[in-house]
Parts: structure tokens; C-alpha cells; sequence
């Protein structure tokens, strides 16, 4: 999974260095970026979060109890439901695109809001896809099939690639947006056709029919009203964060797309991939009371120390060295190095959260296995209104009250999802002790690892200091808030991400070997097995 996971994000970000160097951070690259936002709603309310906190549970359950025709029966069931309620709300989508604009991105005017309602009607249709490629993944994972179902993204990502290079510099910035709109729809197809065949393989018999008359698909469809409403509730907060951004100006609207594709990689390279493969051994497997306890106990804190030893030097990188990683992946053509510390300024305050982020998606998790729904719902409300509300105070007051430039508010919207995700991420893992005893990693696990995270960041960032002292400064980061202290070296972006970045990863597995680690052991007997 996590191989898979990988390739599709290091396309992801081939694709992200390809829009920053055709469209940058101007008005068609915000009108893109929030209206991608605008019909991913579907795919986030509807999609992978979703089946696999209602669809997996039950369709793992009946494959280990020895049940495939039950199993089928319910894979079609929901096949032809979801199927029916994607259409619905596609057409809905469609109709609604300027009402839904002017909604997330209020700030948008004239041009900015036509282009960004023509691109949400382009886009309704391919996330409506994604729904579908999403229900593939559900199947492939009951079936132990992780690979594919997690690579499959490459194909979009390769079909937008592919319209930027092909259009990218022969049309105006507006038609080239237009043109990824339409790229988009060619990527999702895609990305749901080539998860097909083995699907079909895996279903003895198939029949697509929406019906409520198996028990089985009831039971679905009783916990996909909460989990439908708990990622809802979750979307609600992403929408608000561009909402605010497209206050603070069509800069801020991009620059926090940009940061979140960045800040997305660890999340699902250690957070969703954990959580996923975890998911369906955890449904098959659990009992009830001790049982299951005993069951999820070690599985957990096992899962909570891999994604420690990998999410918490992510946090500390882009917190001290994210101008680095920003440059390394963005910073070509129209996006050049005051974009990347603006880029910096954002990924340090989405590290706040990051830890929270991942550990919680699996204490979620452990709450689908036991078939509750609602407590990550319950949950997730807390963590969208204070998210919420951080976030507005951040974007509107905060830049008069502190004194700062108005674009850095942009800043305290990343840090405020941070602070919320910490607030649900405790409120899960309390409730998950009351239930089946304490199950958290020891103190000293999680110490040593942001021990040696920090000593490492300090590392790269004195070998970047030093590199810029030799070669001089870039100056273009002069423009930006604090643009002359820390400034990069005039060095090709790359060579500067292989010395810094080199030596902050060698330092960080050297201090965790020497810390005692286990995930150190754990990977290096990995790497000589290959």
C-alpha cells in the first residue's frame, strides 16, 4: 500500500511542479484550485474515507466468515446505489456551480468567479468517477489487494501531467485551466478503468442493483449516514479554510493548495496507509469486549509507533527546513523562491497537526472496526468548529492584532487545522480507553523521536546557513517577511534539497539508531531482505 500510496503522490507532486511552473500562484490558478475544491466533495463524502468506514467492515466480515455470494451481493447493492446518488448530486452540482462558487470562494470577482464556475461544471463529472474508482478500492483492499488500488491515482495525475506539458506555454493561462479541467475528467475515467478488470476477477457474480433488501446492505447504509455526515462535517472545514484564504487574496488561494498537496504526503504515506491496511484485518478479526481488545491492543500501538518514526521528522522538516522542500518540488518557472518561503510559512503551521492527523485517522479506524460510527462523528464536529473559528480569527483579525503583513494569515489557517486536529485526535484516544484500556504508545517513544527530529532539522538548516554564506543569498526571498534571514542558497533547488535534506535524514537515522528505535531495526532488515 504504501508503494502504491508513493508513486501516485510523487506523481502528484510532478503535477503540482508542472501547474507552478505554467499557471504559478495567479487568477487562474486560484480559479483551478478552488474549483477542483468545489466537486471533490463528492469524492470526500461519498469516496474512499467513507466505504471504508461503512462498505470494508461489513464486506471483510462476510469474506472471513467464508460468505462470497453474500459478499457479492452486497458489492452490487452498493455498487448501484452509490452509482445512483453520484448522478444525482453530479446534475445537482451542475446546476448549483455559481451558487457553490460564490459560497467557497466569496472573494472571487469577475473574471476569477466566471472561470472558476466553468471549471466547476467541467469538474462535477470527474469526481463523480472518483466515487466509483473508490467503491474498486474498497473491493481490492477486503481482497488484500493493495497495490493497485492505491497506484491507480498515477493514471490521473499522468493525464493532467500530460495536459499541462501538451498546452502548457501555447495558450493563455485561462484556456490552459480550462484545458486541465477537461484533462481531469480524462484522468478520473482513467483512473476507475484500470481497476476494473481485477475487480471483475475478484467477483464471482456481479449485479449492480440498488436494493435495500439484504440485511447486509443495510448495515452498510446504517453506518454510511454518519460517516457520510462525520467527513461532511470534516469537508465543511476545508471549504471554510478556502473560503477564508480567497479573503486574504487569489495568492493565499493557491499558496495553500500548493502547501497542502506538500503537507498530504506523510498523511497518507504513514497516516492513510497504516490506517487502511489496518482497517479490514482489524473488522475480520475483532470480537466483542476483551476480545476484541486483545485483538486491536498491540496492532495499534504497533502502528502508532511506525507512523511516529515517519510523521514526526516530516513535521520537524517542514517545520525548520520547508522552504527546501517547497523549492525541491514547486519552484520552476512562475514559482520562484518567494513563493517558496511563502510555501514555508504555511508548512510550518500545518506541522502543528501533522502528528495528530495520523494517529487519528487510526484511532478512527479502530472505531469503524468495532462498527461505531459515531463516535469519530461526535468528534469530528469539535474539531471542525474550533478549527473553523481559529481559522476565521487567523485570516480576518489576526494580521491587524499581530502587526503582520495580510498574507500571512494564510499562515494561521494551517496552524489552526492543526490545533483542531490535536483536540479530536485526544478526544478519540480517550474514548478508545474508557472502552478497551489504555492504547497509547509510551512516553519514551514518542520523545526520542521528535529528540532526534529536531537535533536533525538543526543540522540541515546550519548546513543551508552555511551554503548560502559560501554561495551568497537568493535574493528573490528578499520580498518576503523574513526573506534575508535564513535565505536559501543561489543554488539549483535540488542540489540545495540533496545537501540539506541528505544530511537532516542521516542525522535523524543515526540519533534514532542510537536512541534504540525499533522501526530503525525494523527498516534496515527491510532494505537487506531487498
Amino acid at each position: 500500500m504504501g508503494a502504491g500510496i508513493l508513486l501516485s503522490r510523487v506523481l502528484g507532486l510532478v503535477r503540482e511542479r508542472a501547474f507552478a511552473h505554467y499557471l504559478g500562484n495567479g487568477m487562474a490558478a486560484a480559479a483551478f484550485k478552488a474549483a477542483l475544491r468545489i466537486p471533490n466533495v463528492l469524492q470526500n463524502l461519498l469516496g474512499e474515507g467513507v466505504l471504508s468506514a461503512s462498505f470494508i467492515p461489513v464486506y471483510a466480515g462476510l469474506l472471513g466468515r467464508n460468505a462470497p455470494e453474500a459478499a457479492d451481493r452486497v458489492a452490487g447493492a452498493v455498487f448501484g446505489l452509490l452509482s445512483l446518488l453520484t448522478g444525482l448530486l453530479v446534475a445537482a452540482g451542475l446546476w448549483a456551480a455559481p451558487l457553490l462558487t460564490d459560497l467557497v470562494a466569496p472573494g472571487f470577482e469577475g473574471e476569477a468567479r466566471l472561470l472558476c464556475i466553468r471549471l466547476v461544471r467541467i469538474l462535477f463529472p470527474a469526481t463523480g468517477l472518483l466515487v466509483l474508482s473508490a467503491w474498486c478500492l474498497g473491493i481490492l483492499n477486503s481482497h488484500r489487494r493493495f497495490f493497485l488500488s492505491y497506484a491507480a491515482p498515477a493514471a490521473w495525475n499522468l493525464a493532467l501531467i500530460g495536459t499541462l506539458v501538451g498546452f502548457g506555454g501555447r495558450v493563455d493561462e485561462a484556456s490552459l485551466a480550462v484545458a486541465l479541467g477537461w484533462g481531469t475528467v480524462a484522468g478520473s475515467f482513467l483512473q476507475f478503468a484500470v481497476q476494473v478488470p481485477n475487480v471483475a476477477r475478484l467477483l464471482r457474480s456481479f449485479r449492480p442493483v440498488p436494493t435495500l433488501s439484504d440485511g447486509n446492505v443495510r448495515q452498510v447504509v446504517s453506518s454510511f449516514g454518519p460517516v457520510v455526515v462525520g467527513r461532511g462535517v470534516v469537508q465543511v472545514s476545508a471549504y471554510v479554510d478556502v473560503a477564508w484564504a480567497s479573503l486574504i487574496g487569489e495568492r493565499a488561494v493557491s499558496a495553500l493548495a500548493y502547501a497542502q498537496a506538500i503537507y498530504l504526503l506523510p498523511v497518507s504515506l504513514f497516516g492513510m496507509a497504516v490506517s487502511a491496511a489496518e482497517l479490514p484485518e482489524m473488522a475480520r478479526e475483532a470480537g466483542q469486549g476483551e476480545a476484541a481488545a486483545e485483538v486491536l491492543r498491540p496492532r495499534m500501538q504497533a502502528a502508532l509507533g511506525r507512523m511516529a518514526f515517519f510523521v514526526v521528522p516530516s513535521a520537524a522538516a517542514f517545520l525548520l527546513l520547508g522552504d527546501v522542500v517547497a523549492a525541491a518540488l514547486l519552484q520552476t518557472g512562475r514559482f520562484d523562491a518567494a513563493e517558496s518561503r511563502y510555501a514555508w510559512y504555511l508548512l510550518a503551521g500545518s506541522a502543528v497537526g501533522l502528528l495528530a492527523s495520523t494517529q487519528g485517522r487510526l484511532y478512527s479506524s479502530a472505531f469503524y472496526a468495532l462498527r461505531d460510527t459515531r463516535t469519530p462523528l461526535a468528534f469530528s464536529v469539535v474539531r471542525v468548529g474550533l478549527g473553523a473559528g481559529l481559522a476565521w480569527w487567523s485570516a480576518v483579525h489576526a494580521p491587524s492584532v499581530l502587526g503582520i503583513p495580510r498574507h500571512l494569515g494564510a499562515v494561521g489557517i494551517t496552524a489552526a487545522s492543526g490545533l483542531a486536529a490535536w483536540a479530536e485526535f485526544l478526544l478519540l484516544r480517550r474514548a478508545l480507553d474508557l472502552r478497551m484500556g489504555e492504547v497509547r504508545l509510551p512516553r519514551a517513544s514518542v520523545l526520542k523521536p521528535w529528540g532526534a527530529a529536531l537535533a536533525a532539522g538543526a543540522a540541515g538548516l546550519a548546513v543551508k546557513l552555511v551554503l548560502a554564506s559560501w554561495l551568497g543569498a537568493d535574493v528573490a526571498v528578499l520580498r518576503e517577511v523574513g526573506g534575508g534571514w535564513g535565505a536559501p542558497p543561489q543554488l539549483h533547488p535540488w542540489l540545495t534539497a540533496g545537501l540539506v535534506l541528505g544530511t537532516f535524514g542521516t542525522v535523524y537515522l543515526g540519533l534514532a539508531a542510537a536512541l534504540g528505535l525499533p522501526e530503525v531495526a525494523g527498516l534496515l532488515r527491510r532494505l537487506r531482505r531487498r
